[in-house]
C-alpha cells in the first residue's frame, strides 16, 4: 500500500474525477491544452493533491487523484475548476468570445472513488486484531 502521512493520521485516499468543457466545445487543443494542464498540476500541488494519472482530451480532463482527508472531493473540483477558468480566460482572450458567460467548465462533474482494501478485506482484519468477538454492529454492550 502506498500510503501518505499528515501530522496526525495516515491515509491513502484516490479519487478519478472527470470534468468536461462548457457545451462539450473542443477548446483543449494545443496552448490551451498544455495551460489547463499545468494549471491542474499547480492548484493540486498546492493544495497537497498528487496527481497520479490524467489526461487531457479535447473536450474533458481526466484525473486520478490521491488527496489529503481534510479536502472533500467537492471542494477538490471547486477549486480547480475555479482556478483553471479565471486563469484560462485571463491568459487567453478568443477563449471569452466562445464563453462570453465566463464559464469555461461544464457544471458537474465524475467523481469515484478508488480504494485498495475490499470490503472483505475489512472484515478480515478486524475479525483477527480487535475483540475476539466483535460485534458485527457496533453496538456497546449493556453495563
Amino acid at each position: 500500500m502506498d500510503y501518505r502521512y499528515g501530522s496526525q493520521t495516515v491515509f491513502q485516499i484516490e479519487y478519478h474525477f472527470v470534468w468536461l468543457t462548457k457545451y462539450r466545445y473542443k477548446m483543449l487543443t494545443g496552448d490551451v491544452a498544455e495551460r489547463v494542464r499545468a494549471l491542474v498540476l499547480q492548484v493540486c500541488e498546492t493544495f497537497e493533491i498528487r496527481i497520479v494519472s490524467g489526461v487531457v482530451s479535447k473536450d474533458h480532463v481526466h484525473i486520478l487523484v490521491s488527496a489529503p482527508p481534510n479536502m472533500a472531493p467537492s471542494e477538490i473540483m471547486r477549486r480547480i475548476k475555479g482556478n483553471t477558468a479565471s486563469r484560462l480566460f485571463e491568459e487567453f482572450p478568443h477563449l471569452k468570445k466562445k464563453y462570453w458567460g465566463r464559464h469555461f467548465w461544464a457544471r458537474g462533474y465524475f467523481c469515484a472513488t478508488v480504494g485498495q482494501m475490499t470490503e472483505e478485506m475489512i472484515k478480515e482484519y478486524l475479525e483477527h486484531h480487535f475483540e475476539p468477538n466483535p460485534n458485527d454492529e457496533f453496538k456497546m454492550e449493556p453495563p
